[in-house]
Order: structure tokens, then C-alpha cells, then sequence
């Protein structure tokens, strides 16, 4: 029989799976000896089974019991008692940090007897009924899905009333009247009066969180996260302690660096004389943590010494909840802090000083992702700008959008190809779509440690919160700062790096990272300047590069169709070009050239065309391999779907059938129509197109393997080292490439014959079939490499053309499951994967050290590329802009890094 109960003694932190996060550390502190308060976590197997049963596991109620008593017996008190009442908070806890779950409710045990007994034993009748009106307004809003406005508004309105400017300044009598109006919400919304039997409040609780596993919020955060879906929450049980009794308590949220820039110290934000949510909720802006020292500096010196007793057992940035009860310290839960791109690179690279971590852990914890952020435009410090106001910058970044006030106003502007600003008062769980959608989040309350904050870091959006000049009306749709009136709609720039907020739009210009990246260390330094903060962040990000190149297995390389992208990824520290598509090279004006060969009636048609190809075509190869000298250049042969380069049908025809009503039929005309109407296709992608099409039109692989070695000759002649390749596309039969080769080796020897030097051009092809994949070990007899074109195997394996079915379908696979990404973007590693893998196997079976990469635009994406590397490919191929993130992604893959990062 499973144990669905756990005592905070009885787990460690490296049973998240059954414990889930907040569990799992909540017992790895109680194991270190820190002043937890007493509880219990009830497991994500009794989550799953009530999602699987519909109902709670009898044995649960009886392990919970158990567990309730012995807090009891620990503590003195009991569960609803009269006199000195048990209370305890109830808590959502997941494997993973999850936005959309349940929010905490807090002082269950609470009715409307035994706040009379917490009065007596607090000696403190405020405190007593302000707890009671936190448990109905948190109990109604989160357990019975009351629209939390209701009672916010009842809330404000109180406030409004009695002149209280805070919920502080409320009197015990406006308190008590409170509690009335949230239980008459509470009966007028469910048609029961709120529960007074403690257990019965459990219980319901319990429920809530796990019915929240399932809620839209939280099943939209997984799929943008990709976290399975059928891994349950565990709840967490712990025995009140109290941060609103009075001045001498508290309640907080800490650092132990920050986690927006990464900078050693102590971070964070207090709250005298609050509870539990108060700050990350952020109905109240905080005060510093350096405020905590001056109100009590005992506890302020716990605090700080647990915080660095937890840094380093745990070796990395950890975020603190705790709360302060009359002098005495509680820590509420610990975890791996979420942070900036930038914070992650500095405090990696920090932790390793300090002799923390290996440089290898160093890299496992900076991810591509990352990287990728770090590279995006920054506002122009010189342009000019209009302030709007300042907040805090709670995460790195610089957005620039229409304003939008809710969820559905993001969503549009997102939809509309224009991603807005999110503005307002606070965020909280319900706001994680408009989130998601949303180029970054402006907010008038709240610290770097509120709603807002931590899920803009934790999804890598630009924030500023705690606006507090900010004045939002989402009713009437404006935002007021003194004079200035803005709407919805109008455009806004909000830096996250320094917590300005702009009028209009602001220029941008490249991040001192991507100067480092296209032009070396010394660079990125120079156009960092003065700031400190950037230039410890670029020097962060180079050691931790220097040592992904160090380790790295798989080189990269880059997709370049021309001399212009060539030299941007070798900047960039590209290892030669892994994808040059020649098809790319005849677009716009030269697409008459292809489209004359095409059509071409006779030989002497034929030969005229293909002579006015050689020498454009020679020019781009001089070009592109004059970029890449040195370093080895995959030139693919020509591969179009057919109708990319033949007028359209339809509109032909339709001419041609004007033109002959009205007796003007040009004979030019009906011939070209005569020929598409031939060659026309169902299936473009499928039909005459890679080798098929070199096999059917004599003489157009022959030029292209001309061009490519008369450009060698003439670079060889000029003292330059051009390394050619030449793929041959959409191979699935030896046969295809022992034709194509036969014939390109001749070339070969005849231009290399003639400028009396010997060219020894490897020739290899795309693996992109699946039964090229499967017939890898025949096609390896003819092959002296391959490189895997996963964009296409991708589609005939699934079945699927990319551009059609992103747009029609691929949404509701998402959303019901059957995706959880686009296998476009990741590697399908079950399917298409296998593919490859057996692709490897075979190929090397005959040929043990035949050289193989892919070049598909999985070559780019981080978890892909770790799949490329066990597999055992010898290189991977991307687009310029992505060749950084691979080398990171290549490097991490080499130092055994999981694609968990925080």
C-alpha cells in the first residue's frame, strides 16, 4: 500500500518527484536543523490517484489524521480549539515551479469560535479577526473559485470608509465587520454558509490543490514549459506561524544574490506586520531587506546565516520565504531561485571563484535559451527619450509595445504581429496568458519579488513592477502619471535592466553580448563602457563559452547560401558551412535563369540556359568560399520543389485564355502554359525536386559541380584554401547517388585536368527520407559523408507539410495533448530520432569513420542538439544568428548537462 503522508523528517530535497518542490526542501531544512515550522506533504501519488479515481484515496484521510495530531501533540495545541487553536496553511507544491497552480490559503482552523481562543492566545483581538478575513477572502476565492474581486472590491471599499490607507490602518470592529461581508459573498456565490468545521476546510483544501493541477492556467504554463502532464502535485501542510502580529513581526521573500544581475549580497523584501502572500501578492510595496536590520536585528542575523547555510549546501542562488513572529525566525520554504539570463552567467561564473562548482557545473546551469535572450537588442543609451516614470527592474531586457490591460488585449496585439506591454496594478496567476503573450509586464505595485517579477524572470519576459506614480484604469483604459494620460494602444518602452518607463517608441541597438559574440572579448567590453554590471556579464558569458569550445564533442556549423551570411557565422565562431542552398542563390531576378532551363524544348535551349547559369553560379561559390576559407563548406545541388520556379498556373492559364479571346495569343505564351500544365504537380514537396530533378534536366548538376571546382581553381590560384563539399538532396536510392557521382567525379577531373591540379572534393548526401535512413549502410558505399536534413524527414515521417499545418491544426494538437512542441522546432526524438539513429548506425557499419552532421534547423535548438551529440553525430549546422547557442548547447551536451535549468 503507498504511503501518501510524509512528515517534513522523513523526506530530502532529491525527492521532488513524490514531494514535489516545496516539499522536498521543506524537509531538507527540517533535516538541517533550520527553524521549520512542523508539517507534512501529502504526495503527488495521492494527487494522481485522485485524478485518476475522482476521488481521495480513503487511506489518505487517515494519514492525515495521524499526521494533524502528532503537529498537535508537538505543539500543544488543537485542530478548531477554543482556547489556543492549531491553524495551519495549505500549499500547492509540484515537481516544478508552476505559475498556474493553486495560491496558498492560509490559518485554516479558523470559525468563528476559535478565532475568539486566537485572540486569547495571542492577546491580540486585531490580529485575530484580520486573520479570519485573510482565511474566507483566500478559502473563497482559491478553494470555492469565488471571482476574487468581489472581495477585493469589498476590501477597497472598507478602506474607502474608514480613511484607512492600508489594510493595516483597519480597526479590529472594521475587521470583524469584514468577516460578515466575505461570508455573506461566500453564501450569496455558493448557496452554503463558509465552512465551519476545521477538518472540513482541510479537506476541501486538500481537494482544491489537486483540482488545480488540471485548471487552464496551469495546463497552458505546462505546455509552454513542456512539463508532462501527468505528474500531479503534492500538497504541503504546515502549522501557522504569524507575521501580522504586530510590528515585531513580519513577513519576506530573500535572495541569497540578486537575481536579476546576478551581484553577490543579500536581496530581498519585507513586509512588518503581514502574512503569507502579502508580498509576492503585491497589495502593499515593500521595504528592502536592509530595513529588516534596523526593525530587528536578531532575527535579521538568523536570517542571514541561514541564508548562507542554505547557499552552500544547496551551491547555488536560493529564493527564502520566511516569516517573523515576535522576534522569532521561521523559514517557510527554500528552492534553486529562478534569475535573469544575466544573472545566470554571472552567478555561475561566481560560484566557480568561489569554489562552489566545477567550471563544467558552470555550464550545465547557463543555458542556450539563455544565451539567446542576452543577444537581443537593448535600448540606444543615446537616443532621446521621454521618462515616463521609474519602478523597480525586476527582469533584464528592453520591450517596446501598445499598451494592453488584460489577457484578451495582450492576446490580440499578439495575434496582430504587435506583442504589447501588459499593464497593471498587480499580476497574479490569472494574468499568465496576457504574460505569454506579451512583449513585457509594467505594474504599479509590487517588489522584485512579487507575481510579476517572478514569472516575468522565470519566462525571460522584460518587467518592471512597483511603479508606484502609475495610475491604471482598466475600466476607463488609461494609465495617468501626473499630467500624462496614456491609453490603451498607445506604444510604451519599459527597460527591465534599469526599471525606466518610456513615452513612444525607443531605437535599439546591440546588446554589449552580441558585440562580444560577432567581435571578440575586447569589443564586448569596449560597448559595455563604464557599466560594471555589463561588463562583468560579458566576461561571464565569454569564460563560460571558452570552456563550452573547450569541452565540446560536436563542432558547428552554419547554414550560409551566401558570402554576406558566411561571414556573420564565422564571427560568430562557425566551423564552416554545413548548408550552402543554392536554390536560395536564383531568387528575385535570377529566377529566370532556372526557369529557362526548366522549360527549355531542345538541347540547344537547354545548353544556351545553362551556359548563362556557370558564370553566376561560379561567382557565388568564389564568394561563399572565399568566406569560409579554410574551413569546410557543404555546397547542396540545386533542390526546388518544381513550381517555386515556374510561372503559376492558374494566372498563366487565365492570361493565355484572355490573350485568345481577344485574338492576341502569344505563341511564347501557350508554350510555356503547354509545359506547366505538364509538369505540373499535386505535391510539389514530394514530387520533381533534389536529385530527382538533376536525374531529369541533363546537364544541371553537371554545371553546378563545374562551377563549384573552376571556383576552386581560381581561389587555389590565388593563394586562398577553399574546402568544398557536394551534398547531393532527397536521396533514397544508392543508385540515385552513384549516377549523380559518377557524373560529378568526371567534372571533376576534367576542370582539374585542365588547370593541371588534382580536386579531391568529398560527395556526400541529405539523409532526409526515411528509407534513406533505413537504407543508410547501402547508401554509405557511395557516400563520403551525410548530414541529416531533419526539416524534411520531419515531414515524411509525420506526414506533414510545415507551412500548412502549423497554421490549421498544430494549436489544437497542443492544446489537447497530442504535441507537447512542434516537432518542427525540437526533434521528434521518439520517431524521427530513431531515424537518425538508425541513419548513424548504418552508415557507420559500413563506413566506421564516415563523417555525418545535420543541417535541418534542429541543428539550432538546445535540446535537440544534446540529442545530436549521443547519437554521435560529428557536427551540427544552424543559422548564423543561432551558431552561439549551439556552441553553449554542444558544450553543455559534452559536460553532461540536463536540459533543466532555472
Amino acid at each position: 500500500m503507498a504511503t501518501y503522508v510524509y512528515r517534513f523528517a522523513d523526506g530530502d530535497k532529491d525527492q521532488k518527484d513524490l514531494l514535489g518542490g516545496k516539499g522536498a526542501n521543506l524537509a531538507e531544512m527540517t533535516r538541517l536543523g533550520l527553524p521549520v515550522p512542523p508539517g507534512f506533504t501529502i504526495t503527488t501519488e495521492a494527487c494522481r490517484a485522485y485524478l485518476r479515481d475522482g476521488a481521495v484515496p480513503p487511506e489518505l484521510r487517515v494519514e492525515v489524521t495521524l499526521a494533524v495530531r502528532e503537529i498537535e501533540d508537538a505543539l500543544g495545541r488543537r485542530l478548531g480549539d477554543f482556547h489556543d487553536p492549531l491553524l495551519v496553511s495549505v500549499r500547492s507544491g509540484a515537481r516544478f515551479s508552476m505559475p498556474g497552480m493553486m495560491e496558498t490559503v492560509l490559518n485554516i482552523g479558523l470559525n468563528d469560535a476559535s478565532v475568539k481562543g486566537l485572540a486569547e492566545f495571542s492577546g491580540d483581538e486585531r490580529f485575530a479577526w484580520d486573520s479570519y478575513r485573510r482565511l474566507v477572502q483566500m478559502f473563497g476565492k482559491t478553494v470555492l473559485h469565488i471571482d476574487g474581486d468581489r472581495f477585493a472590491d469589498a476590501l477597497d471599499g472598507k478602506r474607502a470608509q474608514v480613511g484607512a490607507a492600508t489594510d493595516v490602518d483597519l480597526s479590529t470592529q472594521d475587521l470583524r465587520e469584514l468577516v460578515e461581508t466575505f461570508k455573506d459573498i461566500v453564501r450569496d456565490e455558493t448557496g452554503r454558509d463558509f465552512p465551519q468545521h476545521p477538518r472540513e476546510q482541510l479537506d476541501m483544501a486538500i481537494e482544491a490543490v489537486f483540482d488545480s493541477w488540471n485548471t487552464d492556467r496551469a495546463r497552458l504554463y505546462r505546455r509552454r514549459e513542456r512539463i508532462p502532464h501527468d505528474l500531479g502535485t503534492a500538497v504541503n501542510v504546515v502549522s501557522m506561524v504569524f507575521g501580522n502580529l504586530g510590528p515585531t513581526s513580519g513577513t519576506g521573500v530573500c535572495f541569497t544574490r540578486d537575481p536579476s544581475t546576478g551581484e553577490p549580497g543579500i536581496y530581498g523584501d519585507y513586509l512588518p506586520n503581514a502574512q503569507g502572500e502579502d508580498v509576492v501578492a503585491g497589495i502593499r510595496n515593500t521595504l528592502p531587506l536592509s530595513e529588516l536590520e534596523v526593525l530587528d536585528r536578531p532575527a535579521y542575523t538568523d536570517l542571514v546565516q541561514a541564508m548562507r547555510r542554505l547557499e552552500t549546501h544547496y551551491r547555488d542562488l536560493c529564493d527564502i520565504e520566511f516569516t517573523i513572529e515576535r522576534g522569532k525566525l521561521w523559514l517557510l520554504q527554500t528552492r534553486v531561485g529562478k534569475r535573469t539570463a544575466a544573472a545566470a552567467f554571472r552567478i555561475a561564473t561566481e560560484l566557480v571563484d568561489e569554489h562552489l562548482i566545477t567550471m563544467d557545473e558552470a555550464l550545465s546551469r547557463c543555458s542556450g535559451e539563455q544565451l539567446t535572450s542576452l543577444l537581443f537588442p537593448q535600448f540606444d543609451p543615446h537616443a532621446e527619450t521621454t521618462l515616463l516614470t521609474r519602478g523597480m527592474a525586476a527582469s533584464p531586457g528592453a520591450a517596446v509595445g501598445p499598451i494592453a490591460f488584460d489577457n484578451a488585449q495582450a492576446v490580440a496585439a499578439a495575434e496582430a504581429g504587435t506583442p504589447a506591454i501588459l499593464v497593471r496594478k498587480e499580476t497574479n496567476p490569472d494574468d499568465l496568458q496576457g504574460m505569454i503573450a506579451s512583449a513585457g509586464v509594467l505594474t504599479a505595485r509590487g517588489g522584485k519579488t512579487s507575481h510579476a517579477a517572478v514569472v516575468a524572470r522565470g519566462m525571460g519576459r522584460c518587467a518592471v513592477v512597483g511603479a508606484d506614480a502609475l495610475r491604471i484604469d482598466p475600466v476607463a483604459g488609461t494609465v495617468t502619471v501626473g499630467k500624462t494620460v496614456l491609453h490603451g494602444g498607445d506604444t510604451i518602452a519599459i527597460d527591465g535592466s534599469s526599471g525606466e518607463v518610456f513615452v513612444g517608441d525607443v531605437p535599439v541597438t546591440d546588446s554589449p553580448v552580441m558585440v562580444y559574440v560577432s567581435r571578440g572579448l575586447e569589443a564586448g567590453l569596449e560597448a559595455a563602457g563604464d557599466d560594471d554590471e555589463a561588463r562583468g556579464l560579458v566576461s561571464a558569458v565569454h569564460r563560460v563559452m571558452e570552456h563550452a569550445d573547450k569541452v565540446r564533442r560536436l563542432r558547428v556549423r552554419a547554414n550560409a547560401d551566401n558570402a554576406a551570411d558566411a561571414t556573420r557565422a564565422r564571427e560568430r565562431g562557425a566551423q564552416g558551412v554545413g548548408l550552402c542552398r543554392t536554390e536560395h542563390q536564383f531568387l528575385g531576378d535570377r529566377r529566370r535563369l532556372v526557369e529557362q532551363l526548366i522549360l527549355a524544348g531542345d538541347d540547344a535551349e537547354r545548353r544556351a540556359a545553362l551556359d548563362a547559369l556557370l558564370p553566376v553560379q561560379r561567382q557565388d561559390f568564389v564568394e561563399l568560399l572565399e568566406a569560409m576559407d579554410g574551413l569546410p563548406t557543404t555546397i547542396r545541388l540545386i533542390d526546388p520543389p518544381l513550381h517555386e520556379f515556374l510561372p503559376d498556373l492558374t494566372t498563366l492559364a487565365v492570361d493565355v485564355a484572355v490573350a485568345r479571346e481577344r485574338g492576341e495569343a502569344d505563341p511564347h505564351d501557350e508554350k510555356v502554359l503547354a509545359a506547366v500544365e505538364h509538369m505540373h504537380e499535386q505535391n510539389p514537396m514530394l514530387g520533381l525536386r533534389g536529385v530527382r530533378l538533376g536525374l531529369t534536366l541533363p546537364g544541371l548538376f553537371a554545371l553546378q559541380v563545374r562551377a563549384i571546382a573552376e571556383a576552386t581553381v581560381e581561389l587555389r590560384r590565388a593563394g586562398r584554401d577553399p574546402r568544398p563539399e557536394i551534398m547531393v538532396p532527397l536521396v533514397g536510392s544508392v543508385r540515385e547517388l552513384q549516377i549523380v557521382r559518377d557524373e560529378a567525379e568526371q567534372v571533376l577531373r576534367e576542370v582539374g585536368d585542365a588547370a593541371g591540379t588534382t580536386l579531391d572534393v568529398p560527395i556526400g548526401c541529405m539523409i532526409e527520407l526515411p528509407r534513406a535512413a533505413l537504407t543508410a549502410h547501402r547508401i554509405a558505399e557511395e557516400a563520403d559523408f551525410f548530414s541529416f536534413g531533419t526539416n524534411d524527414l520531419t515531414q515524411t515521417t509525420w506526414g506533414m507539410s510545415r507551412d500548412d499545418v502549423e497554421g490549421e491544426f498544430f494549436a489544437q494538437y497542443l492544446d489537447n495533448g497530442v504535441l507537447t512542441i512542434s516537432p518542427f522546432e525540437t526533434l521528434d526524438a521518439d520517431g524521427v530520432g530513431s531515424l537518425v539513429r538508425a541513419g548513424v548506425e548504418g552508415g557507420r557499419a559500413t563506413k566506421p569513420a564516415m563523417h555525418m552532421g545535420v543541417c535541418g534547423e534542429h541543428g539550432g535548438d538546445p535540446e535537440s542538439i544534446h540529442f545530436f551529440d549521443e547519437v554521435g553525430l560529428d557536427y551540427v549546422s544552424c543559422s548564423p544568428f543561432r551558431v552561439p547557442v549551439a556552441r553553449l548547447e554542444a558544450g553543455r551536451a559534452a559536460a553532461g548537462a540536463s536540459q533543466d535549468t532555472v
